[in-house]
């Protein structure tokens, strides 16, 4: 298993994890504690979530404001392009995203710390995508930028996504109220 630190925004962490295949299929850890320390994911996950989409879906960007969820995603089934933003005010990488192809037969990871934004796109005929949390789904404090946003300029493998009206009418990022942003500390 290695990691890595994005060179967009370095506490993104892409976890690339040892795969053993045989005639049988593969076996892989998906998480390890003590190496995920080591890799400067010092966070307790407390909540593991399974989405299915079907192609062209694109779900995000959301966060969470005041109980802020980093995320461990990865795609246990198809190819998703998964995406990091940092939103955080004051922050010296605001604005920037990272984006990553997670795919079933790569097996990688993708760390989103508490306070960035987090989206993906399906691009295979469908995907089953699971993610841990650090902080437990509270919907009051549930918040989004929009996926196109164009200062934020995601190069996203999509053009006419499948979206749910919500993430449709989600505020481009300059256009977020100050008070739903979280803050760099």
């Amino acid at each position: 298993m290695t990691a890595r630190r994005s060179h967009t925004l370095p506490e993104v962490v892409i976890v690339e994890p040892q795969i053993f295949r045989d005639q049988r299929g593969f076996f892989l850890e998906t998480y390890r504690e003590n190496t995920y320390r080591e890799w400067g994911i010092p966070e307790r996950f407390v909540q593991d979530n399974y989405s299915h989409s079907l192609k062209g879906v694109l779900r995000g960007l959301h966060y969470q404001l005041g109980e802020p969820q980093g995320k461990l995603v990865w795609a246990a089934q198809g190819v998703i392009f998964d995406v990091a933003v940092d939103i955080r005010k004051g922050s010296p990488t605001y604005g920037r995203w990272e984006g990553v192809l997670l795919t079933s037969d790569n097996q990688k990871q993708l760390y989103i710390p508490p306070g960035f934004a987090h989206g993906f796109c399906v691009t295979s005929e469908c995907a089953v995508v699971m993610y841990k949390c650090t902080k437990y789904y509270a919907p009051k404090e549930e918040r989004g930028v929009r996926w196109n946003d164009p200062k934020l300029a995601i190069e996203w493998p999509i053009r006419d996504p499948i979206m749910s009206e919500k993430d449709k009418m989600l505020p481009v990022l300059d256009n977020a109220l100050e008070e739903d942003l979280p803050t760099y500390a």
